[in-house]
């Protein structure tokens, strides 16, 4: 396994919120590297899914050389390959960048003709926890329509995100079942992660999805799990060590996510 450097950012108590608290262990996403480091090309599979696994059963990333988009529900990892098909992955797959919690709902909404990204907040607001906690949602329902997209596997020397997602393979979903898997991240956890909404999409049949662009959502629930805890595992290799993370556009991030 490739050695990392794992850094505690936050821990927090929900003490006295009313919730059915889960074990103290289980209120953390677990995260392996940096958005940023994705960004500029760290695509080398550093944590197997079966290490993982031992972090969470819900969660999103990618895969050893940017080779498609991962979901993580119910304790099953899929990668969503760059030409839209779903496949569950075996335990020694590798992934460069992934966050994973385990998924225990705090507050459950129902949710009719939403309509994402756009209404996303405002359909949600009832059930979120402000803006400066981590908080993991699943939403499970019927869609009328959904875009998303994958990446396909990279070669060395690997290109920039920004680059590859230019010619990014995307599709179209229309009238089916599934389920939404994401986090909300708060504003200050940019570098690190996405801020704000990022979700993937998988079907019902467990056959198709990608990383979400928009989607139409006729009648569905969403689920979320306020997660107060982030820990981070770095990568210890010389290119991450000295590559330069000081520096971040926000421009590259809306062009990788949206």
């Amino acid at each position: 396994m490739t050695r990392t450097c794992a850094v505690l950012l936050a821990v927090l108590s929900l003490g006295g919120c009313g919730w059915a608290d889960p074990p103290a262990d289980r209120e953390i996403v677990y995260q392996v590297s940096t958005l940023g480091a994705l960004l500029k090309g760290l695509y080398d599979g550093m944590a197997t899914v079966k290490e993982l696994r031992a972090h969470g059963d819900f969660g999103i990333g990618t895969f050893d050389a940017l080779d498609g988009e991962m979901l993580a529900d119910r304790g099953v990892f899929y990668q969503i390959r760059a030409d839209g098909t779903c496949h569950v992955m075996p335990r020694d797959a590798r992934s460069p960048f992934a966050a994973v919690t385990f998924f225990y709902a705090d507050r459950t909404l129902p949710l009719r003709d939403l309509v994402a990204p756009t209404g996303l907040d405002a359909a949600l607001q009832p059930a979120l926890s402000g803006v400066n906690l981590p908080q993991a949602i699943r939403i499970d329902g019927e869609f009328a329509y959904v875009k998303a997209r994958s990446v396909p596997r990279q070669t060395r020397p690997y290109p920039l995100l920004t680059d590859v997602v230019k010619t990014q393979p995307v599709f179209e979903y229309r009238d089916l079942r599934g389920t939404l898997v994401g986090f909300r991240l708060p504003p200050f956890l940019e570098g690190l992660n996405v801020p704000g909404y990022h979700f993937h999409f998988v079907d019902a049949a467990r056959k198709v999805g990608g990383h979400l662009l928009e989607c139409q959502l006729r009648t569905g629930t969403a689920e979320i799990d306020v997660t107060p805890s982030i820990q981070v595992a770095l990568p210890t290799s010389p290119e991450f060590r000295g590559l330069d993370l000081a520096v971040h556009s926000e421009a590259d991030v809306q062009r990788v996510e949206k």
